[in-house]
């Protein structure tokens, strides 16, 4: 059965392939790219950011040799709203969030193929490493650049219209095989930073958007051992760049521990506080059916972070979640998500963390 699909084309390897892959299985591909920025810049620097003018050309010169149309739509302002604002408005409420997840659930699975399937297209296709197979999302064979994390918080009918064509195959091969189809961007560097923020600056970009405002930085006694000129530009777990003008008793390194929007304060203490042993997740999307129970899994609470053995119980709107071994540097705001073995159930925004076992 020939499809019509509707290719992502960031303008990177991945999408690239992918869209040739699907264009070679004989569907009807039309390539687009989301044009993200009102004031796009015209080179990236290196692997920093994306979404650039350049971006945009080789995602045009790789349709060009694969041989589909291509077009690109304008979704800068759903973007600056959806995920910009979003991202400044979290780390303003002492959060820590993820804009690659929030790009996936407001942009490409939400507002591209809305309109893919308002235009009479059958599917979307990107170039995730993930693999969607009889309404199961499992994660990609090549575990090291493994998307199904970033991709957990789409609902099983968003996943439904979707094709991940690299989901079986590595990256390496995917660049040789971009070579042997003669695609220019075969060897064109991963992004690795966020998309908006090209220089890697984040506390920067937010203290342009968020101002200063200095508060207490305090140990686990509260004393005041330091300030900061906003809290927003802190992370727990984060060890550098806290310029703390008391050294602790002992001499260790000091690690943010919490950050108290209400009050303005960033709390500091030593990394074996930073232990986590029970975890809160709201708003949870269900890609299996919810555990009635507790429920022996793993989670994975990072992109590309570690797992960990858990027991993991469905409660009303919220998610609840017991670590057999501690995590350490969970940060609110942080999405969670539930496996088992290559299998995503779902996943929930950490909400809440405890450092008492149970």
């Amino acid at each position: 059965m020939t499809l019509r699909v509707l290719a992502a084309m960031s303008g990177g390897v991945d999408s690239a392939v992918a869209a040739a892959r699907v264009a070679e299985a004989g569907h009807d591909v039309t390539g687009v790219h989301m044009a993200l920025s009102a004031n796009p810049r015209s080179y990236r620097t290196g692997a920093r950011g994306c979404c650039t003018l350049e971006d945009a050309r080789d995602a045009r010169r790789a349709a060009d040799v694969i041989g589909i149309p291509f077009y690109v739509w304008d979704l800068a302002e759903r973007f600056d709203r959806d995920v910009v604002a979003d991202f400044v408005s979290e780390y303003a409420a002492g959060r820590t969030p993820n804009p690659c997840l929030r790009c996936n659930e407001k942009i490409k699975f939400a507002a591209l193929l809305d309109r893919a399937l308002a235009l009479g297209f059958d599917a979307v296709c990107t170039g995730h490493y993930a693999r969607w197979e009889n309404g199961v999302l499992r994660r990609g064979v090549d575990t090291a650049k493994d998307q199904s994390y970033v991709l957990a918080v789409c609902t099983p009918e968003q996943l439904a219209h979707a094709i991940f064509p690299l989901g079986d195959t590595t990256k390496a091969e995917i660049r040789r095989e971009a070579e042997r189809r003669g695609l220019a961007v075969a060897d064109k560097p991963d992004s690795h930073d966020i998309c908006f923020i090209a220089d890697g600056d984040t506390r920067a970009f937010l203290a342009e958007r968020l101002g200063t405002a200095p508060g207490p930085i305090v140990d686990e006694t509260g004393q005041v051992v330091g300030e900061h000129q906003g809290a927003y530009a802190y992370t727990i777990g984060q060890r550098r760049g806290l310029r703390l003008g008391r050294p602790a008793p002992d001499g260790r390194p000091r690690y943010v521990l919490d950050i108290s929007p209400a009050t303005n304060t960033v709390t500091v203490g030593p990394r074996e506080a930073l232990d986590v042993h029970e975890i809160v997740g709201e708003r949870p999307v269900w890609l299996a059916p919810p555990p009635a129970g507790p429920h022996e899994c793993q989670v994975q609470l990072r992109a590309h972070g570690e797992v960990y053995d858990c027991t993991a119980e469905a409660d009303g709107d919220r998610v609840r979640i017991r670590l057999h071994e501690p995590a350490r540097g969970v940060a609110r705001g942080q999405a969670a998500v539930l496996y088992d073995g290559d299998r995503v159930i779902g996943s929930s925004t950490i909400a809440l963390t405890s450092r008492v076992p149970a």
